[in-house]
């Protein structure tokens, strides 16, 4: 009876409290490394708090947000609307995927955002980040037109900003495809802390 408890106890919070990651991608480098497990708290953004610039989330991408062997046959990340070569992609698709990414909040509802050498500029002021990986002119580092953010949508992007799919390629995704913020890493041991 005391281990059936502790196994539900268990589980219970892992579905609604807090729950294990594993960073599956270099994406989030320096912040974090492939390989790298974290703890996100799944209860906060149920509880009415908005996600903030500068937080780190657990969502579910739009399945054009998907990787070719995750997804259709040879198809890559691609916007929903169409190719727009001047500006970051305007919306996500609809439909949900599966999986799980994590990046980090850059633009909220209503803002105004281009990208400038890999940094976001949200309501014409470009954002201050000493913690990411420079763009290096790869692809999405310049997106001089601006795009508005839909209601209750958030732009997301990875610190590794020359080597991350993110919202600059497949939209801004809904408040309710974020599964919760990474607050905390656990493993590997030399790099147990805090986000």
């Amino acid at each position: 009876m005391i281990v059936a408890l502790a196994v539900g106890l268990a589980l219970g919070i892992q579905a609604f409290i807090v729950k294990p990651y594993q960073i599956p991608s270099g994406s989030m480098i320096p912040t974090l490394e492939k390989g790298q497990r974290v703890l996100v708290n799944r209860l906060s953004h149920r509880l009415g708090g908005d996600p903030q610039i500068g937080d780190v989330i657990v969502f579910h991408p739009p399945v054009n947000a998907v990787p070719a062997e995750q997804a259709r046959g040879d198809a890559l990340p691609e916007c929903a609307v169409g190719e727009h070569p001047d500006e970051p992609c305007p919306e996500a698709g609809t439909e949900m995927a599966d999986t799980n990414f994590i990046k980090r909040v850059v633009a909220g509802p209503g803002d105004t955002l281009s990208i400038h050498d890999g940094h976001p500029v949200v309501n014409g002021v470009e954002a201050e980040e000493d913690f990411i990986r420079p763009c290096s002119g790869g692809n999405g580092c310049d997106l001089p037109e601006q795009i508005t953010i839909p209601p209750d949508h958030y732009f997301m992007m990875g610190d590794n900003r020359g080597f991350s799919d993110d919202s600059r390629f497949w939209g801004p995704i809904p408040r309710d495809w974020m599964i919760g913020e990474a607050f905390a890493t656990y493993w590997p041991p030399n790099r147990i802390g805090l986000l």
